[in-house]
């Protein structure tokens, strides 16, 4: 069903990592209300809960949820002003999470339409990971990927070879 979707082959690209890395037996926490991605790994057979909408510079309350051993987090950190606290504050012992990559030959996303739509970072690899270093996370897999688009210009021409997505695996550093 998932390969009919748009955008399909980052849904794919996603579910594969995530099959590769997470059992179904683990319950997961995906960041962000309830979204298109997020089905796709309930209908998979994942056991997930996804944030209600609340403001995750703010509130870290859901990040706290003594339930799941699995965070999720796809195209959401870039959204954050500061995803250093939420990171850090995460209590599950796995996390894994995909970013848009910065693109030399395109600016940072910003909705002309919804004001909350916007990307705040556009991290490159090696930032995302110091990132998640800081935190307390510990990178166990990552994979970049393209996500080519059916137009015609310089752009997409990049775009049809540029990875556009990071994703990345990462366990809880356990501290002595």
């Amino acid at each position: 069903m998932y390969e009919k979707t748009f955008p399909s082959k980052r849904f794919q690209h996603t579910l594969s990592f995530l099959q590769k890395h997470i059992s179904k037996e683990e319950s997961i926490l995906d960041l962000g209300v309830e979204n298109p991605f997020s089905k796709i790994m309930t209908e998979q057979g994942y056991s997930v809960e996804n944030t209600k909408g609340e403001d995750l510079d703010l509130d870290f309350e859901s990040v706290k949820n003594p339930n799941a051993e699995v965070v999720t987090a796809f195209e959401i950190f870039e959204h954050l002003v500061a995803p250093f606290n939420v990171l850090r504050e995460i209590k599950a012992d796995k996390l894994v999470a995909s970013i848009p990559l910065k693109l030399w030959f395109s600016p940072a996303y910003r909705s002309k339409t919804d004001p909350w739509d916007r990307h705040y970072h556009e991290f490159e690899d090696w930032q995302f990971d110091w990132l998640l270093e800081k935190t307390g996370w510990e990178i166990r897999g990552r994979k970049k990927f393209t996500n080519p688009v059916k137009k015609l210009g310089i752009r997409p021409l990049l775009r049809s070879f540029t990875p556009r997505y990071y994703i990345v695996y990462a366990t809880r550093k356990k501290f002595q």
